[in-house]
């Protein structure tokens, strides 16, 4: 698939692109991509992963949360 088109569908909450560079010690290492933010950052397991992607809805969930506030 195209990075545009990707980029172009949007999640609700977020869009991450996934790059398993990777597969060792039965996990993943790779990078990860936020394409609202343009933030890259690297993973070295499946589980760090999936902590990044919390991390970052998180952070949607509070900027939302400070935007409903000072409406």
């Amino acid at each position: 698939m195209d990075p545009n088109e990707i980029t172009n569908k949007g999640g609700e909450k977020g869009t991450f692109i996934v790059h398993v560079q990777y597969r060792q010690n039965a996990t993943w290492q790779g990078e990860v991509v936020w394409a609202e933010k343009k933030i890259t950052k690297s993973f070295r397991s499946a589980l760090e992963l999936l902590k990044l992607i919390d991390s970052a809805l998180e952070q949607t969930d509070t900027e939302e949360a400070e935007k409903r506030r000072k409406l």
